[in-house]
């Protein structure tokens, strides 16, 4: 904020810091940053200051998986050291959120590898930018996976759109000429919509993966 904003503005310096620096969270415009500033300002000082510990803790435990790349307090992950689930197949999807939703659904009980983005040449985001290389090793290498355990199949769970099947596209030429098996999610009408308000990318993944009845 400029010299003349603080000047004209009715709160305090130390008020404007916190509203700016929450203006700073995605979603988050002035009015709301406003109002989110004045609950830590009527707060009790012991709230106030559990938030700001919540904050900082995160910053100090939470790392990404070795493995994995999901963010994690633990290394490996608590999905990665995982026993009972599936080491050999790994579920590849763009960003840590991608993989919370993924597994709400309780249907999938193998691993995840996050790539943290996907291909986009026009933003100048190419392979190096995103974690395909280790997905890369925990495929060539067992050491590098979960557990230790050898991958079988290469599940592509990325956005359905232009950059995510760029993604897709490379990773599986990428390994094409391995012994791994790589699929994608099915794609098609969800369940209650209706025809007339599916898309043309949607209705011909229904019709292409359509299934006997």
């Amino acid at each position: 904020m400029s010299r003349n904003t603080l000047e004209k503005s009715p709160y305090s310096q130390s008020v404007n810091r916190l509203i700016e620096a929450l203006t700073m969270l995605p979603g988050i415009g002035r009015r709301t940053a406003e109002r989110l500033a004045f609950w830590v300002l009527k707060s009790s000082s012991e709230d106030a200051l559990a938030l700001a510990e919540a904050i900082a803790a995160v910053k100090r435990t939470v790392r990404h998986c070795p493995i994995c790349w999901n963010p994690a307090d633990l290394s490996p992950c608590h999905i990665c050291a995982d026993v009972r689930r599936d080491g050999s197949i790994i579920m590849v999807v763009e960003q840590p959120k991608d993989l919370i939703n993924l597994e709400l659904t309780g249907s999938f009980n193998g691993v995840y590898h996050v790539l943290m983005g996907r291909l986009d040449p026009l933003d100048g985001v190419g392979p190096e930018s995103i974690t395909a290389s280790d997905l890369f090793a925990r495929t060539s290498d067992p050491a590098r996976n979960a557990r230790g355990v050898e991958v079988r199949e290469v599940v592509l769970a990325l956005n359905p759109d232009l950059e995510g099947d760029s993604t897709s596209l490379y990773i599986a030429d990428a390994l094409s000429k391995s012994s791994i098996r790589v699929t994608r999610l099915a794609r098609g009408l969800p369940s209650g919509s209706q025809i007339e308000f599916a898309n043309r990318a949607a209705l011909a993944d229904a019709i292409s993966l359509r299934q006997p009845l």
